[in-house]
């Protein structure tokens, strides 16, 4: 089985006509203007796809080969890539509308942020809005300092909450920070899960906790029983705020409405972001209690995002969110997840020698493998039974599999016989075949004119 699917998802045929030469000079062009090592990487891995169609859960390779995405850019693609709907609403937001002018006061905000409102857990009613989850974190940091009037932060070690200035300083990988800096004082990371160490860092100068319910780049870390609820506790006993960053977990991804929600806990500030776009454009939304408002009161404009929350992409949220509801995709997503999960157990415990856990919620699972070079090889072998998946890259032995939340039965049964049968491949020792090295091209230079 060499990536041979069986028709399905959205879209059966193709759309476009496959063009393996436009593909080679894409991954060329790319390797020279923008990442080298990025096509090398992907290209060991199989996965050195040019994506062209896209449909639910699947994407078409420019070469004509189609894969189910389980990696759908880390979360970003729940209610499917290219939703009819959603589209739809793309379409006739560009009809009236642009980014708006991001002074004045706007209809389409206002709407989506009190959407958020009705669905974001207890007393979380007020919004900032960003273009991605490094903004979201980003001011949901700067917002616990600035009421608090305190400095610490505290982090989880393997957590990841983004790229940018305060949130990188909140990253608990070391490879990610060390080369730039010093960073941002008062940032303290201590190990996931371990609730009496946590509440020692927690005192009068912490300004927050901020974690992720379940770690995603980690690895698919979950939480040990009561651990949340601990660390909620550790953050009302010292007056300090509890930010969780549910922007891989949220909207429907661990089939639940909000990853917090399987554990009993409400935080006061909540980062959203990735499947909010519906997979379409760029939005976050940093969503907070009313009583932490009042710092905004006097300064209304102390954080500003030319094109967060943009008019366009507030109403494709509002889309994306109706979708969810009308179609009851959180519940399809827990019962896809029961299958899933179902699955992947059997597996396991048929394939001890290269599978040692599994562990995740809903559509959002992790697959450790007994070491840590199976993570890149079963990337090669899965891509190759038709398969997207990306190990973590803070734990490299852990694959996850994120899969669109609209992805059925048949779509669940598909990824566990491409596992089963990559296991297989892995064990027989077949590839992954040595890459031919990718050698950017020269930069073409240009033609300067003859001064005078």
């Amino acid at each position: 089985m060499d990536n041979e699917q069986p028709t399905g998802g959205w879209a059966d045929g193709l759309d476009f006509v496959p063009d393996p030469a436009a593909k080679q000079h894409a991954l060329e062009e790319f390797a020279t203007y923008l990442n080298p090592q990025k096509v090398r990487v992907m290209r060991a891995a199989g996965l050195d796809i040019i994506e062209a169609q896209r449909s639910g859960p699947w994407v078409w390779d420019l070469d004509g080969r189609r894969f189910l995405d389980c990696f759908t850019s880390a979360g970003s693609f729940n209610v499917g890539r290219r939703n009819p709907r959603v589209v739809a609403a793309a379409h006739a937001a560009l009809d009236r509308l642009d980014h708006g002018n991001f002074l004045l006061c706007s209809r389409e905000k206002a709407e989506l942020a009190a959407k958020l409102a009705e669905i974001t857990p207890g007393d979380l009613s007020c919004t900032m809005f960003g273009t991605g989850g490094g903004e979201a974190v980003d001011f949901a940091i700067k917002l616990a300092r600035g009421s608090t009037g305190r400095p610490r932060i505290v982090s989880s070690v393997n957590g990841y909450h983004g790229h940018t200035g305060f949130a990188l300083s909140a990253a608990g990988r070391e490879a990610f920070r060390q080369p730039f800096e010093p960073l941002m004082p008062e940032f303290v990371q201590v190990p996931f899960g371990d609730p009496d160490v946590l509440a020692v860092a927690v005192d009068e100068h912490t300004a927050a906790v901020l974690l992720e319910p379940v770690q995603g780049e980690g690895g698919i870390v979950m939480p040990p029983p009561g651990y949340l609820a601990a660390v909620r506790a550790a953050c009302d006993r010292a007056g300090a705020l509890l930010i969780l960053d549910e922007i891989q977990t949220g909207l429907g991804r661990t089939g639940r409405w909000w990853a917090s929600e399987h554990f009993g806990v409400v935080p006061d500030i909540m980062t959203i972001a990735k499947s909010l776009g519906g997979s379409l454009v760029p939005i976050s939304a940093t969503v907070f209690t009313e009583d932490l408002r009042e710092f905004m009161i006097p300064n209304p404009f102390i954080h500003l995002s030319t094109f967060g929350g943009s008019d366009i992409a507030c109403a494709v949220a509002l889309e994306v969110i109706a979708v969810m509801e009308e179609t009851d995709l959180v519940a399809h997503a827990a019962a896809m997840g029961e299958r899933l999960f179902t699955g992947l157990r059997s597996i396991a415990e048929a394939r001890p020698e290269v599978v040692a856990e599994v562990r995740g919620l809903g559509l959002m699972a992790g697959i450790e493998y007994s070491e840590d070079s199976m993570g890149p090889r079963m990337s090669y072998h899965l891509a190759r039974h038709g398969v997207l998946a990306i190990y973590s890259g803070n734990q490299p032995a852990v694959m996850r599999l994120m899969p669109s939340l609209v992805i059925e039965e048949a779509e669940v049964d598909f990824l566990l016989e491409a596992l089963d049968r990559a296991i297989s491949d892995l064990v027989s020792g077949a590839g992954p075949e040595e890459p031919t090295p990718t050698r950017p091209r020269r930069r073409p230079v240009r033609p300067v004119a003859a001064a005078g």
